[in-house]
């Protein structure tokens, strides 16, 4: 039987995340469509949240100015990307759809999302830059609800033991400088994440992008120096050997012990700061020559998937521009621990913590890993990319080589 077009795309897209179609899943947790009752549904990957949360009484809210009512499913950001990809193809995919935005031009590609100029969902008060995410074949898919990325915390007491001032770091030679004096001093110098995985992708991209270099050539000269840098802290003891292995939990978990002088973490971990039981704060990831490095910024786009008809899609779409409006979003970023996407937000953000501003401009700074038009292409590099990190780090390749062996797997 030949398939239609829709579920060829729709299979190149469960290919294309690394998804196996090994079973067809019912809805999960009972009507997850329209029903005809007048009840949408709200798919978020926000399990941590329950109906007592602010996220969840925003969502009910904005169902009910739009006349509805809603039914909100929450999944593990890789299961709500299976789950998706399958009910689409059942036709039971939700009304408004949470998704993590890497995977927002998969999605879009596939035939599973509609362009904001066919629902009306709005984007134009969010920052360009993260709205970037969700762009391919000159169509925008979805709104950012909000932002994380990385950026640089140091210990206070560990800085000044060494007599290092973390205002003065403004580039690699000040960043290498200051993990030199603070070795020197008998502490710890930085701790991050390198492990084979998109986690270590994420955190090498603000060396890589901030030495110049661009995800569509892996081995220029200026991702070889970014790769140097890395290795260099552990040739010289700045880093310790466990970065190989260590997520972003693990890479947190060593700087908690209050040893090391830096770590390189996001927002996410501002709670587990205020916990740590000494005084730490927050620089910008400097670029090569200075300024503040491009992050890769993290975070969810609210988009509408395609529907039965364009009714339920516009009332879906009423929905989504509520989640994403100044007027509603505060609340929700603050409870995620987002940037908001939205200038006029993140200034009441900053008002209300002043240190958060150092988290808004790396936000500012931060850039999609799918734009520059990468879209699908995006984990066919990231994969070689993260392997030739591993492969510098552990000894088994030069950067150089490593990187010349990951541009020729991207291609």
């Amino acid at each position: 039987m030949k398939s239609s077009p829709n579920t060829r795309r729709l299979t190149a897209a469960l290919v294309a995340t690394g998804l196996a179609l090994s079973a067809c899943s019912s809805r999960p947790g009972g009507d997850s469509g329209t029903s005809g009752t007048g009840t949408f549904s709200v798919w978020d990957p926000y399990p941590q949240f329950d109906g007592t949360s602010e996220w969840v009484k925003v969502i009910r809210k904005c169902g009910a100015q739009a006349g509805v009512d809603v039914e909100r499913q929450a999944f593990d950001t890789t299961d709500l990307t299976n789950k998706v990809l399958l009910a689409a193809q059942q036709g039971t995919a939700p009304n408004v759809l949470v998704v993590d935005n890497p995977v927002v031009s998969t999605l879009a590609e596939g035939g599973v999302l509609k362009s904001n100029q066919d629902t009306g969902l709005d984007a134009s008060g969010a920052a360009p830059n993260l709205v970037a995410a969700g762009q391919t074949g000159g169509q925008t898919y979805g709104v950012p609800i909000g932002a994380n990325t990385l950026a640089l915390y140091y210990n206070r007491a560990v800085l000044s033991t060494a007599g290092v001032d973390p205002a003065a770091i403004k580039d690699w030679v000040s960043l290498d400088a200051a993990l030199a004096r603070v070795t020197a001093a008998g502490k710890k110098g930085i701790t991050f994440s390198a492990i084979g995985t998109e986690e270590g992708t994420f955190q090498f991209l603000p060396w890589f992008w901030g030495a110049g270099a661009q995800l569509t050539d892996l081995s220029s000269a200026e991702a070889v120096s970014a790769l140097e840098l890395w290795k260099s802290w552990l040739d010289r003891k700045y880093a310790p050997n466990s970065v190989i292995g260590n997520t972003q939990t693990t890479s947190w978990q060593e700087f908690a012990t209050g040893e090391y002088a830096f770590a390189v973490n996001g927002t996410w971990q501002l709670g587990n700061a205020k916990k740590a039981g000494f005084e730490y704060g927050v620089i910008p990831i400097p670029s090569r020559t200075g300024g503040v490095a491009p992050a890769p910024a993290g975070g969810e786009f609210v988009t509408v998937p395609a529907q039965s008809g364009k009714d339920e899609e516009a009332t879906a779409a009423r929905i989504a521009n509520c989640l994403t409006s100044p007027e509603t979003v505060l609340a929700t970023d603050t409870a995620l621990t987002y940037v908001s996407a939205v200038a006029s937000v993140q200034q009441q953000q900053v008002a209300a913590q002043p240190d958060f501003a150092v988290w808004v401009d790396a936000v500012k700074s931060a850039k999609g890993r799918t734009g520059d038009g990468l879209g699908t292409r995006y984990p066919r590099i990231s994969q070689p990319l993260w392997t030739a990190v591993q492969a510098a780090l552990t000894g088994s390749k030069s950067p150089k080589d490593a990187l010349q062996a990951a541009a020729a797997s991207a291609k």
